[in-house]
C-alpha cells in the first residue's frame, strides 16, 4: 500500500518496470477500474488490474519507465510517463498520460490512460515531465 502520492508513483514505476501485476494490483482500491484505453471496457478491481498487467506485461522486456512531475488537485492527479522498452523483441517507445483518483489512503480508485505507440526508440522533448 502506498502512503503518499509519490510513494505510489514510485510504485507504479517499479511495478512495470519489474512486470509484477500482484505490485500493481496492491496500488489500487478492491473496486477499483482501470481504463487502459478509453474505448474500452475499465478493468474492474484489483484482480482486474492483475489479470490486465498480467497479459500486457507478458510480451514486455527491457522496461524503463519515466514518470514526470504530477498535476495535484486534492486526490485527484495527473501525470506523464515515458516507456522505453521492447515488445516482442522489438524496441518501442509509450508515451502517455494517467489521470487518477484516489482515497485519502493514496490508493488509486480510478485511473484512464492516454497513450502513444510508438516503433523505435524516441526521446521526450526537453519540457517533458515538467
Amino acid at each position: 500500500m502506498a502512503g503518499t502520492l509519490a510513494e505510489w508513483i514510485e510504485g507504479y514505476r517499479v511495478a512495470w518496470e519489474r512486470r509484477d501485476p500482484e505490485a500493481a494490483a496492491r496500488l489500487f482500491t478492491p473496486d477499483a477500474t482501470y481504463r487502459s484505453n478509453i474505448v474500452e471496457e475499465a478493468h474492474q478491481g484489483q484482480e482486474g488490474v492483475r489479470a490486465y498487467w498480467q497479459a500486457v506485461t507478458a510480451s514486455q522486456s527491457d522496461v524503463r519507465v519515466r514518470m514526470g512531475r504530477p498535476f495535484v488537485d486534492g486526490y485527484r492527479v495527473a501525470v506523464e510517463f515515458w516507456t522505453d522498452m521492447k515488445v516482442d523483441g522489438e524496441a518501442v517507445t509509450l508515451p502517455g498520460c494517467l489521470l487518477l483518483d484516489f482515497t485519502d489512503e493514496w490508493l488509486c480508485r480510478r485511473l484512464r490512460e492516454y497513450w502513444h505507440f510508438l516503433p523505435g526508440e524516441h526521446r521526450p522533448p526537453d519540457e517533458w515531465g515538467q
